[in-house]
């Protein structure tokens, strides 16, 4: 009994409560004329619940204190990231449990004020006070048209970026996945839960050599690609939730070229 309840009370301390953020729909081409835009950061999303930094899982990222020196007594929502490209390098560094010294190449880039009151730019407003080397507020351009978005993305992707983000900045802020704030990539992406591997062959026999995933629909499919060999060594848990990117969805509801990208917590 002792040992079940340390096993308890030692889980608890790594896995705080699963915060509800705002979520991304994909942009199908909606009228955005007069909404705000901004680069889609490839980073680890980081919520500050006010006395604590967070996973979007619930897991607490344990981020040194200098690094949370100055944080605001209110809720802020970002991206902890250092540069395009770099997503495996900046996991590494926050998922530690022992902060290293490279926290020092990372920011937390804030897209949102969750709970707040006010437009989007009320609520980031709020933040601007407490900009430091660690805080950074994501910048909102306006977008004037359509052709103003794909110019945009055009840059971005040419940069290496993933992708933009365009929001309806009048409204106020919701916590969970929402149409006033959609993704813009040339790629699509999302996320299914792994059911299931395939055995690898050539080179990676005796590795995966796919996953078996499901979309939250129910449909079945597998992802071949895009998988590191330690990750093919190592692939995600089964039960976990994976992010993949595709072009588009077959008549069967399938993802068309699905490439693996992440495991989150």
């Amino acid at each position: 009994m002792l040992k079940i309840s340390f096993i308890f009370i030692f889980t608890s301390l790594l896995l705080a409560q699963k915060p509800n953020l705002l979520l991304l729909k994909i942009y199908k081409d909606q009228n955005i004329t007069g909404w705000v835009m901004s680069e889609k950061l490839d980073g680890v999303r980081a919520y500050w619940d006010g006395t604590q930094l967070l996973s979007r899982g619930g897991k607490i990222i344990y981020a040194p204190e200098w690094f949370l020196e100055g944080y605001p007594p209110f809720e802020i929502d970002g991206e902890l990231w250092s540069k395009r490209g770099d997503f495996d390098h900046i996991s590494s560094i926050v998922r530690d449990r022992v902060p290293s010294k490279e926290w020092r190449l990372i920011t937390h880039n804030i897209f949102e004020v969750p709970n707040a009151d006010g437009n989007l730019s009320t609520r980031l407003k709020q933040v601007g006070a407490f900009e430091n080397a660690s805080i950074k507020i994501v910048k909102q351009i306006k977008v004037d048209n359509k052709d103003a978005l794909q110019k945009f993305l055009k840059y971005v992707e040419s940069l290496g970026g993933e992708g933009v983000v365009v929001r309806d900045p009048k409204v106020a802020y919701i916590n969970k996945r929402t149409s006033s704030a959609l993704k813009v990539k040339t790629f699509h992406d999302a996320e299914c839960r792994v059911t299931g591997y395939t055995e690898g062959k050539g080179k990676y026999s005796g590795k995966m050599g796919a996953l078996q995933c499901e979309l939250p629909n129910g449909v079945i499919f597998k992802i071949g690609s895009g998988f590191s060999d330690a990750e093919r060594a190592k692939p995600p848990k089964i039960g976990s939730q994976v992010t993949f990117k595709y072009k588009e969805f077959t008549k069967n509801a399938k993802p068309r070229f699905p490439i693996y990208l992440r495991a989150y917590n």
